[in-house]
């Protein structure tokens, strides 16, 4: 069995269970919360287009490196947020000191604050100068944004970062493919001050499984 030893505790790395991470009874059997390795996803996997990316990372695990221990979930809902025109995007306006990562090229962390609460976060995709990101809404029992976050410790530390085990916030793919018939897409949440156009494109992906 693989175990790990972290400041001298040993975990098994099969067997930690949702409880690490108090998930309720209820939910813990829809949850895909395993510790091991897989491929971890590079920047080219990030340097596409955002909606094919989007729906690609349904099924992919985001992982967290935690102090006494690593986390993988599968990620289970996001929203695409691209390019200059999409007024629901916080590069609409321009390029700005929070949001000048998107700019970027892909695979890097954008973490911003939301209403002063809750960090969100988003992963930066396309090629550099065309802005472009994906929040990530869910993954494994952790459903909103802001749940995510706060659960696995991310904040404004992990802003600009790589995508990487080096930050200790990386995604894998451990081969989960999620077929079409269990993908739902929808408008994206609370975005209705971007207007009825922009509000109403489908740019949110849900695993319905």
């Amino acid at each position: 069995m693989p175990w790990q030893s972290r400041q001298g505790k040993l975990i098994n790395l099969c067997y930690l269970t949702d409880t690490t991470l108090d998930i309720p009874q209820d939910r813990r059997n829809r949850t895909n919360l395993l510790l091991g390795q897989s491929n971890v996803l590079g920047p080219a996997f990030f340097e596409r287009p955002t909606e094919q990316v989007a729906r690609d990372l349904l099924g992919k695990v985001l992982c967290r490196g935690l102090e006494e221990q690593s986390l993988r979930l599968s990620i289970c809902e996001v929203e695409a947020y691209a390019g200059f025109k999409d007024r629901a995007s916080h590069a609409f306006r321009g390029k700005t000191l929070r949001n000048q990562v998107m700019f970027g090229s892909g695979g890097y962390w954008y973490v911003y604050l939301c209403y002063g609460i809750h960090w969100m976060l988003n992963v930066v995709t396309e090629p550099e100068h065309f802005p472009a990101a994906i929040l990530i809404r869910g993954a494994g029992a952790l459903r909103g944004p802001g749940r995510l976050t706060q659960r696995l410790a991310i904040d404004k530390r992990h802003y600009g970062l790589a995508v990487a085990p080096s930050s200790a916030l990386w995604i894998e793919d451990d081969a989960t493919r999620v077929p079409d018939h269990e993908v739902e897409t929808t408008p994206r949440v609370g975005v209705g001050s971007a207007g009825p156009f922009w509000a109403a494109q489908p740019l949110r992906y849900v695993w319905k499984r």
